[in-house]
């Protein structure tokens, strides 16, 4: 039997008992009632009657038409006896009326007067009787009403106290299993004796907690006990880290991430990262340059390289944790094999951000610093270069050969210190952003001409002929005059004092597409391909280098130059054939 038919006959039986004491009640009532009724109907009205023969009777002697009254009473008397000996003295009253009604005499009227008398007897003891009846109806009425009710109550009273918990033991059951399964233990189970739905229940939940118990122990639960670890992790970390499907659909972004972007977890985990990059200046910034695949012409499918890390080159500053912070970003292609496959497949890209901050703040400082000292130096280089040259002058007095070469010497060194401290202070002015740039539109072919002009008397005591290759019709590029020739003078010293005496240094001008592109190839021994990627780093010097020809700086700072202008360096180089430095500018059309 389930619990919805067993509900339902619990209900019936209070309906019933509702019913039974009703009807039993109702009954009695009108058990009670008819006995009234009864009562009243067949002797009231009897003793009613006589009561009107008496009164007839008595004014019967002064006034023989009351004869008409006692007949008219004893009519319905007659019609109305129903007790024992009613009838015999009715039938004798009649005779009695017809002798009154022949003549009048006072022992007639005795007579009559004493046969009333006996007809109010009988009715009078009959309702008695009648009376003692009903009272013994309603006092049985009332026992079998106390002994129902109090059984029905006692029924009731027992199903009020055990029917809801029948009904609500098995869910509190229930409820403290499911709290056990959700704490993991598994090995909790229910037991229902009974034949009902609260059976089936207990045997689907037993069924669950076994498969669970199961789940919990195989090798998928370890899994996600390793992925549920590896999140953590990740949240742990202070970097920001952040993790696209193939798809570029972000299926990770630790609390760092999720603060450094001002979102919510829901509003980036599962998302398409471009559609929250459109709200989000900051994550736009950070896919932009993340290709992750494309389809090509023949519908194949192509992926960034995957397993090469590609870092940011300039620091991304944002503002976070109530300062401006910087960031460098990695961006790391993940790729797997596949069980039986030999060619990695990427599944997704994982974006690392590196709060560089406190070095940049550092990397500040020692700008300020490089930067003050440079400054300060020039005042006492000056004078050095002042003393040196008035050393050299006749008019202080002679020197001999010895003296000439330790002034020499001393003014060589202090032009190097010169040369040092310039390089120091534009190093810094780069690094702190504050380039000043003069742009304007200027002709390629003056930007070499005056740059050959510097370098040509170099050239000539080194032997070392300028060849040119530039065009006939000048191309115009949008540039810093000054910086550019400064950033050519550069390339231009450095081919001539590393190119042999009778070389040559061939300068070139072309355009290509939308810009203009300068290039400067000496003829000397060339770089190893290991130092190119460092070649414009600052202080880098290639191994073998004569430490009084340079600082390690100039290239650095030409970098920073073109790279200020919206231009861009290059370097080639092969052992023995000499090395070619290079750089493009933006064209503009007059």
């Amino acid at each position: 039997m389930n619990v919805k038919t067993k509900i339902s006959l619990g209900l019936f039986f209070l309906f019933g008992v509702i019913l039974i004491v009703g009807g039993i009640s109702i009954y009695y009532l009108r058990e009670i009632s008819d006995d009234a009724k009864s009562i009243i109907k067949a002797n009231y009205e009897s003793i009613e009657y006589m009561q009107g023969m008496t009164a007839a009777l008595d004014s019967l002697k002064n006034d023989s038409t009351a004869i008409h009254g006692m007949e008219k009473n004893l009519k319905t008397q007659e019609s109305n006896v129903t007790e024992k000996g009613e009838m015999e003295e009715t039938i004798r009253l009649g005779n009695l009326v017809n002798e009154l009604k022949k003549g009048y005499s006072d022992s007639l009227a005795i007579q009559t007067r004493h046969s009333i008398h006996r007809i109010n007897d009988l009715n009078l003891k009959a309702i008695i009787y009648k009376n003692g009846i009903a009272d013994e109806t309603a006092h049985q009425a009332t026992i079998y009403l106390i002994i129902i009710v109090t059984i029905c109550f006692l029924v009731s009273f027992s199903f009020i106290l055990n029917f809801p918990g029948y009904i609500a033991n098995p869910i509190t059951q229930l409820t403290e299993s499911i709290k056990a399964i959700a704490n993991r233990n598994y090995e909790e189970r229910l037991q229902f004796n009974r034949s009902d739905e609260f059976e089936e229940l207990a045997q689907a939940f037993n069924s669950m907690a076994e498969k669970m118990d199961e789940y919990e122990h195989s090798n998928l639960a370890n899994l996600l006990f390793e992925k549920k670890r590896i999140e953590t992790i990740i949240n742990r970390m202070n970097d920001p880290v952040i993790g696209l499907d193939d798809k570029r659909h972000i299926i990770f972004a630790n609390t760092e991430a999720i603060e450094l972007l001002n979102k919510k977890e829901e509003e980036l985990v599962g998302h398409y990262a471009p559609d929250v990059a459109v709200t989000n200046d900051l994550l736009r910034r950070l896919i932009q340059d993340i290709a992750i695949h494309s389809v090509g012409s023949n519908g194949s499918i192509s992926h960034a390289s995957a397993g090469t890390i590609e870092k940011s080159e300039k620091p991304i500053k944002i503002y976070a944790h109530g300062k401006e912070s910087y960031f460098t970003r990695e961006i790391i292609p993940i790729s797997i094999t596949h069980t039986g496959e030999k060619k990695p497949v990427p599944i997704g890209t994982v974006i690392l951000l590196k709060n560089i901050t406190p070095f940049k703040e550092l990397d500040l400082a020692k700008t300020n610093f490089i930067a003050t000292i440079s400054h300060e130096l020039k005042t006492p280089i000056a004078s050095l270069q002042m003393g040196a040259k008035l050393l050299q002058d006749p008019r202080v007095g002679s020197l001999n050969d010895e003296q000439s070469r330790i002034v020499q010497t001393v003014n060589d060194e202090t032009q190097r210190l010169m040369k040092i401290t310039g390089e120091l202070l534009d190093m810094a002015q780069v690094e702190t952003g504050n380039i000043k740039l003069n742009l304007t539109s200027v002709l390629a072919n003056d930007l070499i001409e005056q740059a050959i002009e510097a370098v040509k008397f170099q050239a000539e005591q080194r032997h070392v002929k300028l060849h040119l290759e530039i065009p006939d019709k000048s191309s115009s590029v949008q540039a810093d005059k000054d910086k550019t020739i400064w950033v050519l003078i550069n390339f231009l010293t450095n081919a001539v004092r590393h190119s042999p005496e009778n070389g040559e240094v061939v300068i070139r001008c072309s355009t290509d597409k939308e810009r203009v592109k300068f290039s400067v190839k000496d003829s000397g021994m060339g770089i190893e391909p290991k130092h190119l990627e460092k070649i414009f780093d600052r202080f880098y010097r290639v191994p073998g280098s004569d430490p009084k020809k340079g600082t390690g700086l100039g290239l650095s700072i030409c970098k920073e130059f073109i790279e200020a202008q919206r231009g861009t360096v290059a370097v080639q180089s092969e052992m023995g054939k000499g090395s070619e430095f290079s750089f493009s500018l933006i064209q503009t059309h007059t």
